[in-house]
């Protein structure tokens, strides 16, 4: 996996840097019965009207069906192929039971063609390998995770795109206590299930798109500056040029005036809150000590 640049024979090429994964199978085409066909938005929701900004166009894309839950326990499976995701940042792993079943997992940094992997609720010293599944109430303290659940059963929600891992600190009182990938500390059920291990595909936050169009194929639609706006389209508009009274000098907020820098945006009364430690910038929670 490596970053490739490329002679810059055109103006988008000079700047264009992408993330070539020489670990990907080649020629491999997607497994077709894990395959759904998805529809797109274009950031409208049901009744017509624009949720989300900047969306629309962008290549045709099939949905992989990824196995969050790893509920086939102590049955060994092989991995058969590494693959693209055109939806999520991580690559997959095509992974096959010796009981014929396959499933997608997030393909985890280090794991090769030809490995073998399990999931399951009991372990021995040399299970611990890359890919494996077990419950945190068995695996041991400062082991790299990723793919974690937040709920029992409910499949992994933690720790799932490109280079992403988090550690696990500790397991007391059937709560296991985690280091999230920002710093924060934050405990779950011991329960939950965590994937040995960190997410690969590492350098795809270091690629360069090189030009717009290529924005584009990603269904990206383009964002145009507050500051650059008249006062009746956006709070930061206007002025002449960079001044005081408007033109971006004020305090940086979205076409609707919520404050988009500096302003706390997680609810204090959400239920989760009194499962976090320490947040991510090394404040504990009010109340505690």
């Amino acid at each position: 996996m490596a970053i490739h640049s490329f002679r810059p024979l055109t103006p988008s090429l000079r700047f264009t840097q992408l993330n070539r994964d020489e670990t990907l199978t080649k020629g491999k085409r997607p497994e077709r019965a894990l395959l759904e066909s998805q529809s797109k938005s274009g950031g409208r929701n049901v009744y017509g009207r624009l949720t989300s900004r900047h969306r629309g166009g962008g290549h045709k894309r099939n949905y992989r069906m990824v196995d969050f839950k790893r509920a086939v326990l102590d049955l060994p499976a092989k991995v058969q192929a590494l693959e693209y995701d055109p939806n999520r940042t991580a690559n997959l792993a095509l992974i096959a039971y010796t009981n014929g079943v396959k499933n997608y997992i997030l393909a985890p940094k280090g794991l090769k063609v030809g490995d073998t992997i399990v999931a399951s609720d009991k372990a021995t010293t040399n299970d611990f390998n890359v890919g494996n599944n077990f419950p945190l109430a068995i695996i041991p303290p400062s082991t790299r995770l990723h793919c974690v659940e937040l709920v029992p059963g409910r499949g992994a929600q933690i720790a799932r795109s490109a280079g992403a891992g988090l550690e696990l600190v500790a397991v007391e009182d059937n709560q296991a206590t985690l280091k999230m990938p920002s710093g924060e500390l934050r405990r779950v059920n011991a329960r939950c299930r965590a994937t040995i291990g960190e997410v690969g595909n590492g350098d795809h936050n270091q690629q360069s798109l090189g030009k717009a169009g290529r924005k584009r194929w990603l269904g990206i639609r383009p964002t145009v500056r507050g500051m650059a706006m008249n006062p009746v389209d956006h709070p930061n508009g206007g002025g002449q040029g960079k001044s005081k009274g408007g033109g971006g000098r004020q305090h940086l907020v979205s076409p609707w005036g919520q404050l988009a820098k500096g302003f706390v945006t997680r609810r204090r009364s959400k239920p989760s809150n009194a499962q976090i430690l320490v947040h991510h910038n090394g404040r504990k929670p009010r109340g505690k000590k």
